[in-house]
């Protein structure tokens, strides 16, 4: 009889358990308005890990040419259309000249005609990962659907996929899937809103076609303002990869600040939030507030484009920028930037409470070229060295000392100069201070007058002072000037150098 009770309790019980979690996942916590949406919470996991990759790959990689947006300049013959929808006249771009002097005239041969190009027939979502993950990077967004409106995964609502077409893979399911494997985070990213006014119509164009309008979007006015069909459209392809994917990040670009598109804000960040807690995971969502404040400060996390903060910032953000200096999708003439400089940046990022989302772009075949593999593992090495200053960090009173200044805003990376051995960056983590400098000083040892021994950032004496990835302890001197720390003799790696400082009082490395 005993056990009989227990059994009925046991089952009672787990009932009871099961309507509460149901009522847990279906309670939808938050409404689309602002002020519900405030309650918003960056998770943890997003303010630990630092460093993500960005992947920018599509069928703008096979004309390897110019960068991803080839497909929107490859139309532009002779004119230039304004904001304002005003025509200006201009001689034909680089790309349309070599579009037509490669490919064949507008009306033979579109953007469409790379698409059975593209077949990514070296694609292998473990080497991509095994990669990302030597790199040090913590989570990873692939780029879903850009500008073009190819989608690089099983879409519901448009032919233009690339399971169905191109590849003949799932690219976003292959990744978020090898990712989840390894309990990285993967999110995925969204441009398709510029594609509203992406391509030039015009007659002897193949975007004049209908059969081709639901890649080109429908002819219109040039800066018209979307209309209430794509608007729907766009909702549905949205809400398609939030639903088929449960992404970690859902990533936006510029083109949904225009005021039409307003009206979705709250809306879709109420519904990714809510996805999240039915799904039982902490989700971010991330957008430019480009031109304007579109999503208000609290309910999102803001993301800079090509550019930086000047200063810490009370609120989690993130950079995106790509190795490449000149494009963010595959081209032959590819400029990548060095790794002492994207470390550079990482540092000077996390040290004003950001994190850096960090782009490569794939060959059209699905080969990581070797440069940008080689940079990967570069700031890999750096990290397993000096991930102790990275992973898991705060901010700290203030972000460095140094005479060097960083530029803030989007598209605003080509104005900073380099950081140089007298300039440093502090981050927090476990009661330590890191003090950063930014390259190794040829004199032996460093000097940093912020932390001098009337410094009002600090009222403890200092206990240890040491350099990771070396052994032992470092002398220092704390003086009215500055605090000197004498360097050992052989560097512990290559670009920044990490100081560790352990004081009397762990309180120090309290936020202000």
């Amino acid at each position: 009889m005993r056990n009989v009770v227990m059994l009925i309790m046991a089952a009672f019980l787990g009932a009871c358990s099961v309507q509460k979690e149901n009522a847990v996942s279906n309670k939808e916590v938050f409404e689309p308005n602002w002020e519900s949406l405030q309650q918003y919470e960056v998770p943890e996991w997003f303010q630990d890990a630092k460093l993500g990759i960005f992947i920018h790959w599509g069928a703008y990689a096979v004309p390897e040419y110019g960068s991803e947006w080839y497909p929107r300049l490859m139309y532009m013959d002779s004119v230039e259309w304004t904001p304002k929808g005003e025509a200006k006249k201009i001689g034909a771009t680089d790309m349309n000249q070599y579009h037509v002097k490669n490919f064949g005239t507008l009306d033979k041969f579109g953007y469409k005609d790379f698409i059975p190009m593209f077949k990514g027939e070296q694609f292998n979502a473990k080497e991509w990962v095994d990669l990302f993950q030597k790199s040090g990077a913590k989570y990873i967004v692939p780029v879903a659907e850009h500008h073009d409106g190819f989608a690089m995964y099983k879409s519901k609502h448009t032919r233009w996929n690339s399971v169905d077409m191109g590849p003949k893979k799932d690219i976003l399911g292959e990744l978020t899937k090898e990712a989840r494997n390894r309990n990285i985070k993967i999110g995925a990213s969204s441009h398709y809103a510029f594609n509203w006014n992406y391509f030039t119509y015009k007659e002897g164009f193949d975007t004049m076609d209908p059969q081709y309008s639901d890649l080109y979007s429908r002819p219109h006015d040039h800066y018209a303002p979307a209309d209430q069909e794509f608007l729907s459209h766009w909702w549905d392809r949205t809400k398609d990869i939030i639903d088929s994917y449960q992404p970690d990040i859902l990533w936006f670009d510029f083109y949904i600040d225009r005021e039409e598109f307003m009206p979705y804000h709250p809306k879709l960040a109420a519904y990714y939030y809510n996805k999240g807690i039915e799904w039982k995971k902490d989700v971010v969502l991330q957008t430019k507030n480009f031109k304007m404040v579109t999503f208000p400060e609290g309910t999102h996390v803001l993301d800079i484009e090509r550019g930086k903060m000047s200063d810490i910032n009370p609120k989690v953000w993130q950079t995106d920028t790509s190795i490449g200096k000149n494009s963010w999708g595959y081209v032959k003439n590819w400029i990548s930037k060095d790794a002492n400089t994207l470390i550079d940046d990482l540092v000077d990022i996390v040290s004003k409470n950001g994190c850096l989302l960090l782009n490569v772009g794939p060959k059209a075949d699905g080969t990581i070229p070797e440069d940008q593999k080689a940079i990967l593992l570069e700031i890999g090495q750096w990290l397993s060295v000096n991930g102790k200053a990275i992973y898991g960090s705060r901010p700290w009173k203030i972000y460095g000392d140094g005479p060097t200044k960083v530029a803030t805003g989007h598209h605003t990376e080509g104005k900073n100069e380099d950081l140089t051995a007298d300039d440093f960056r502090f981050t927090t983590n476990e009661g330590k201070l890191y003090a950063i400098s930014m390259a190794w000083a040829t004199n032996g040892k460093v000097k940093i007058p912020v932390l001098n021994q009337n410094s009002e950032y600090i009222t403890s004496g200092i206990k240890k002072i040491k350099l990771l990835g070396n052994d032992g302890a470092l002398d220092f001197n704390q003086d009215e000037e500055a605090l000197e720390i004498k360097l050992p003799s052989q560097k512990p790696c290559e670009h920044a150098f990490v100081f560790e400082i352990e004081f009397e009082d762990k309180s120090q490395i309290a936020l202000k």
